[in-house]
């Protein structure tokens, strides 16, 4: 029995790729694609499944989609059927209206660790909209409601896979954060942070020099993490750690938003070593 255009979208998303739905929500003269029309395309500009048009109309709808990936942001565009400039070089009557909606997965905050603040990275990862995994072995579901995956048999950190796009935060006071932070740019994640003491961090950014440096060269390592807000309490911290992360994957710079004329509030520091 052939899928339908409900099922392509959620084994998409259920496999964590990035696509595009184009819909046709207007259209008049001779066209083929009417509206409620609508085609999945994928992140290479490939229409996987549907109906959108034909070669008039399919190119420039993979090319929006494209665009639309990039920027990930939805987009409606019209497609004027009758320029020359489209298709095979003549005309083929009428236009369309177009919507396209990217979808990309949500990135996953992988937290290796226990105690309170991994329980408030996780509260608060879970506000801005992360998908927040916890990793470690005395952890339940009970004391992360905000997560939603638990890994608690990973000895050795093997299950620790995340993809470059998501946010690995180590926080296991010490124990095993070398070996954790090994792992985590063995996998490919572009976004490390470690939540240490300056000696500790010092010493575990040693060892990865020795043993995975050139990795090192190639993510973004965090330690001490988070910015600096004078952060005390676990919560703070977490909130610190979480700042820096929205920061990173919204690629600002940390400034802040209103110039304070108050002489004693330092300007905000960026503190991740590279």
């Amino acid at each position: 029995m052939s899928q339908s255009i409900q099922q392509i979208i959620q084994q998409l998303i259920d496999e964590r790729q990035h696509f595009a739905v184009a819909t046709v929500v207007g259209n008049h003269g001779s066209v083929s694609a009417k509206t409620g029309s609508k085609a999945v395309i994928s992140d290479q500009g490939k229409v996987i499944y549907g109906w959108i048009g034909g070669g008039c109309a399919e190119s420039e709808t993979c090319f929006q989609s494209l665009e639309a990936l990039s920027v990930r942001e939805t987009r409606v565009f019209e497609i004027d059927l009758d320029d020359e400039m489209l298709g095979v070089g003549m005309p083929c009557g009428g236009a369309m209206t177009v919507y396209v909606e990217p979808y990309i997965p949500c990135p996953k905050l992988w937290l290796i660790g226990h105690g309170e603040i991994v329980r408030s990275l996780s509260q608060i990862g879970k506000l801005v909209g992360l998908d927040v995994v916890i990793n470690d072995a005395t952890a339940s579901f009970e004391q992360y409601p905000d997560a939603s995956t638990i890994i608690d048999d990973d000895l050795d950190y093997s299950q620790l896979q995340p993809s470059a796009e998501d946010f690995v935060i180590i926080a296991t006071q010490h124990k095993g954060d070398h070996l954790s932070m090994t792992q985590a740019l063995q996998s490919g994640a572009k976004y490390i942070a470690l939540v240490a003491s300056k000696k500790r961090a010092k010493l575990v950014l040693e060892y990865l020099q020795e043993v995975s440096p050139e990795q090192l060269k190639n993510s973004y390592i965090s330690t001490p993490a988070g910015v600096n807000i004078g952060a005390k309490t676990p919560q703070e911290i977490a909130l610190s750690v979480i700042a820096e992360v929205v920061m990173h994957r919204r690629g600002a710079a940390g400034d802040l938003m209103k110039i304070n004329e108050r002489k004693h509030i330092a300007p905000m520091l960026k503190i991740a070593d590279t």
